[in-house]
């Protein structure tokens, strides 16, 4: 009998309707299409409306897909993770809710935090539990509501993201399959550069700190960008040295959506080429913790078993890691 891993045997996603485009953009900031283009790479992002919508809005849909799509009870569910950096309040968890809405009443849930991280974070984490033997099916969800925290004023930040929901099943396995490593890396010394400034315990909620527009994303771009091509290409290299992968023996690189410049450097990097890279930073933008498993999700009939995977993600905090991974099912 081999060891038991943990594979990822399932992955749904969840986005909203609306469509705020490039050029809706340019009618509310100064900016233009081919200046966010150029910049970013991004066309358009999904934007969550509605009166009492939040994070769970988008968590709960994402989850009660990946149910029916696995036939999974959610009876039989042990545990979720809320990977997310918007969650709906301060407490209950979002986990939480969405656990009570898509009836997991077996399952304890927790939120993480490790902002564009918090998926690979949250991953690596519930990989743990199964592996130990304790549990046998956990849903990580990657979800965040952006633009609750977008400042739609300041065109550095506003063209960048957008909102998403998306569930991971994670099931044991002892077929030589599933979540082979992982690297995580941080320093906090990066607060500096990217945070929001108000709403936590050392700047609580005030009228002064609403009229200053410090509850939005606060990000010094030219720091943030030159940390994170380092970093996520360095990371992922480690990854691909440390288990002897060579380029041409990677089927996908699965890059957090950030930017298109730091994926095509990290891509470069790497060695490996532009059909080996999943990006769709032109349809969604930055979802943060969404990213990487909305690309997943989106390439699901194109990945074979035993496909050799790297997962590379880079967030404030500065929090950055590569998670390499074997598939483990044929999607068709």
């Amino acid at each position: 009998m081999g060891v038991i891993k943990a594979a990822i045997t399932g992955i749904n996603g969840w986005v909203p309707e609306y469509v705020l485009t490039n050029e809706e953009l340019a009618t509310m900031v100064d900016t233009s299409d081919e200046w966010i283009t150029t910049r970013t790479g991004i066309k358009g992002r999904r934007i969550l409306r509605g009166n009492g919508s939040g994070t769970s809005s988008l968590g709960v849909p994402a989850v009660k897909g990946l149910l029916e799509k696995t036939a999974t009870d959610p009876l039989d569910v042990d545990m979720l993770i809320c990977a997310t950096v918007t969650p709906d309040m301060q407490f209950p968890a979002t986990s939480n809710i969405i656990s009570a809405k898509t009836g997991l009443k077996n399952a304890w849930s927790y939120d993480l935090n490790a902002a564009c991280s918090s998926y690979i974070y949250a991953l690596t984490t519930a990989a743990q539990f199964i592996e130990t033997g304790k549990y046998k099916k956990i849903i990580v969800v990657g979800a965040d509501k952006m633009s609750s925290i977008v400042d739609y004023t300041d065109r550095a930040t506003c063209v960048i993201f957008g909102d998403a929901g998306t569930a991971t099943l994670l099931e044991p396995t002892n077929d030589g399959v599933g979540i082979m490593d992982t690297i995580l890396r941080t320093d906090g010394n990066g607060m500096a550069h990217l945070h929001q400034k108000a709403g936590g315990s050392v700047k609580p909620a005030t009228h002064q700190t609403v009229d200053a527009k410090e509850h939005f994303i606060y990000q010094e771009g030219q720091a943030v960008f030159k940390f994170a091509v380092t970093n996520m290409a360095d990371v992922s290299v480690e990854i691909m040295e440390k288990n002897n992968i060579k380029p041409e023996e990677l089927a996908y690189l699965v890059p957090h959506q950030a930017n298109l410049r730091i994926i095509e450097a990290t891509a470069r990097r790497m060695g490996i080429e532009k059909e080996q890279v999943m990006i769709n930073i032109q349809r969604y933008g930055n979802t943060t913790s969404a990213t990487i498993p909305l690309c997943l999700w989106e390439w699901e009939d194109k990945l074979k078993k035993g496909d050799n995977i790297i997962l590379s993600a880079f967030g404030g905090g500065f929090t950055w890691g590569a998670v390499y991974l074997k598939w483990a099912y044929d999607s068709n």
